[in-house]
């Protein structure tokens, strides 16, 4: 079983990620962590240096690498996997995709504080974190609504979400 967290950031992925790993004793994955272990480097040193397009590149070479070499997995995708390369498709034909769908409002709350480890937010200022949030959301929605699963992560248990996937 590969099982895939998407979702925007600050949206629990690698909250929830690690929980499901060690209930379901799989090896877990997260993508960004990943990246930095492949790379050398912290994401936002990537970002600052070579770029978003290059950070896609590798983020894109890291997810294809994590499906061919493990038979199973729970992986902590980036905000942004799901919109590049084709990556929603093939997390689809690898395994479950589920979406942890968080409310604006906790975005907002969660990201507020995590702005310095955020690149694309780190710039952002804390009033117009709210519009920003909203924008890339909505630009992501396409992507992140192809998910096998859609899950209101405010309102969910380790239980339910265990029962969802396993009914999917």
């Amino acid at each position: 079983m590969k099982i895939f967290l998407i979702g925007f950031m600050g949206s629990g992925k690698t909250h929830w990620g690690r929980r499901l790993s060690d209930r379901l004793r799989l090896p877990y994955f997260d993508l960004d962590e990943v990246i930095v272990a492949a790379d050398g480097r912290a994401i936002a040193d990537i970002f600052a240096q070579e770029g978003e397009e290059y950070f896609r590149r590798k983020e894109h070479q890291q997810l294809e690498q994590c499906i061919e070499e493990n038979d199973a997995f729970v992986c902590s995708t980036g905000g942004g996997t799901p919109c590049f390369f084709n990556n929603i498709e093939r997390m689809k034909k690898a395994g479950i995709v589920v979406w942890l769908n968080t409310a604006l409002d906790v975005l907002v709350q969660r990201l507020v504080k995590e702005k310095e480890k955020r690149p694309l937010i780190r710039e952002v200022s804390d009033t117009e974190l709210r519009s920003f949030i909203l924008k890339k959301m909505n630009d992501r929605r396409l992507y992140y609504e192809q998910a096998d699963l859609h899950i209101d992560e405010d309102k969910i248990t380790l239980d339910d979400l265990l029962k969802q996937i396993i009914h999917e």
